[in-house]
């Protein structure tokens, strides 16, 4: 009966307890008794709260409601929250023994959100060092594996979030995304995740706010309308982000009844040839996207129209200066070189003599792409992609140095994907797209939104959702074995 509880979408959660039918205690029990059976193998969830605690909180939410006082949609629904994210009581640890006992002072601003709309934090959710590398492992915590099959990655970095959705752990979860953590996870896991439009979740505390913005926090769920009322508690201006956005008026979640009739999809596929993708991925991709034709979208091929290698040599510089200016305060720690894993430290390193010039040359670059983009989605509803270049692979590698015959360059090459989304500040949302040849390894679809076009997004996302109830009914499944860590290696 717990699990059937758990198997509940959010917001019927929330109507349930609203109504009475099921207590917040009850499900807290649930919630608990679950993670005991299935964390200790997934490791999708870390630093747990204690439970004697976690149950008061769910008792006074429930005297609460007997009084008629309701905090919010999220009241009494239990919530991890990703390890990059700041949640008083718990620490931030990044996955680094370096930051192992680092306590924040304040909650996220999207934290203190979530709270003040009612949920109960019991943990943070894992994920790779520093949250670099599309891999949920790090030498805290190990290595979450995917809810699909335990012997894979979950990908990341918001794999342990991804994990804990499509276990029933939690029932809807928040993430982080700076080259595709919301996407690829949610991807490779079967569930959604929605990067943001640049500035719809502000970043807080931060100590930079008007650079930093290649990542942003959002929202992940099993379902859109869950992913949209999420988005709704996360969203909206505060004078401490400056470039943060104002909320428009209404909620993100999709009218009734929301279809993909008359909206034109572009195509990117492959962008012609330049990303390596492994055999099976744009199968899977084309057959979601023959979904939406068939229900009356216009599904067209289109190209990008800007040089992809120009956008990664200037993506390379955004990332290196921003990743070397987050490690340098670790690393002038006496031996902390030695704790900080290679990929972590070529980024560094990388990025340590960047100069104003020349990041100002690959601004300019961003500059030119996003305009450029600005005028290609004027001609689409969305552009989509792959959510990842590769299945998920083998949980002892770090990454893959290989796509067919070629070699990635860099230990993120392989996700390139994602950046064409990022870099120009859009939306983008993974939706379930499908399995590889065995079925049983998931892949997402990657679409991209018009600027600060979140809602009619999401609005597209609910019409694909409608098309695909047997593709989404699938669950992974429960027990996953357990899985050895992966080793270092060099980027």
């Amino acid at each position: 009966m717990s699990d059937d509880l758990l198997a509940l979408d959010a917001l019927t959660l929330s109507q349930a307890l609203h109504a009475r039918r099921v207590s917040c205690r009850e499900l807290m029990a649930a919630t608990l008794s679950r993670i005991a059976r299935l964390n200790p193998r997934a490791r999708a969830l870390v630093n747990l709260a204690d439970e004697s605690a976690l149950r008061r909180q769910a008792d006074e939410r429930d005297a609460e409601l007997a009084r008629g006082a309701s905090r919010g949609w999220l009241h009494g629904l239990p919530q991890a929250i990703k390890d990059t994210g700041h949640a008083l009581g718990f620490p931030s640890t990044l996955g680094s023994p370096l930051l192992a006992r680092a306590m924040p002072a304040e909650d996220s601003l999207y934290v203190a959100r979530m709270k003040a709309a009612g949920c109960i934090v019991i943990g943070k959710t894992n994920m790779p060092e520093f949250g670099l590398g599309s891999h949920t492992f790090n030498p805290l915590f190990g290595a979450t594996p995917n809810a699909w099959d335990a012997t894979r990655s979950a990908g990341g970095s918001s794999g342990g979030a991804a994990v804990a959705l499509a276990l029933r752990l939690l029932p809807v979860a928040d993430g982080s995304d700076f080259m595709g953590s919301l996407r690829n996870p949610a991807g490779w896991n079967h569930v959604f995740g929605l990067r943001p439009s640049a500035g719809r979740v502000p970043g807080w505390p931060k100590p930079e706010t008007w650079v930093s913005q290649l990542s942003t926090d959002g929202p992940m769920a099993r379902t859109v309308r869950d992913l949209a009322r999420l988005l709704d508690v996360q969203a909206g201006y505060d004078a401490r982000a400056p470039l943060s956005l104002a909320t428009e008026a209404g909620s993100f979640v999709p009218p009734p009844g929301a279809s993909v009739r008359g909206l034109r999809i572009g195509w990117l596929g492959d962008l012609g040839g330049h990303l390596a993708l492994e055999p099976g991925i744009a199968d899977v991709c084309t057959q979601a996207l023959q979904r939406m034709a068939e229900a009356g979208a216009v599904v067209e091929p289109a190209a990008l129209g800007f040089s992809a290698e120009a956008l990664w040599e200037a993506w390379l510089v955004w990332r290196r200066g921003l990743v070397a200016q987050t490690l340098a305060p670790l690393l002038a720690q006496p031996g902390a070189r030695a704790r900080i894993k290679p990929e972590a430290l070529w980024e560094h390193d990388q990025g340590a003599g960047l100069g104003f010039a020349q990041f100002m040359q690959a601004a300019g670059v961003r500059s030119a792409y996003a305009a450029h983009m600005a005028g290609l989605m004027a001609r689409y509803d969305a552009l989509a992609l792959p959510t990842a270049q590769v299945w998920p692979f083998e949980i002892e590698q770090t990454w893959p140095r290989r796509i067919g015959s070629r070699t990635m360059d860099t230990y993120h090459r392989w996700m390139e994907a994602t950046i064409y989304a990022t870099f120009a500040g859009l939306p983008a949302i993974s939706v379930p797209a499908g399995f590889d040849a065995d079925n049983r390894l998931p892949m997402g679809l990657q679409l991209i939104g018009r600027p600060r076009g979140d809602a009619a997004l999401l609005a597209l996302a609910a019409g694909y959702e409608a098309l695909v109830p047997a593709l989404l009914a699938r669950r992974p499944p429960e027990g996953p074995p357990a899985a050895a860590r992966p080793t270092e290696a060099t980027p």
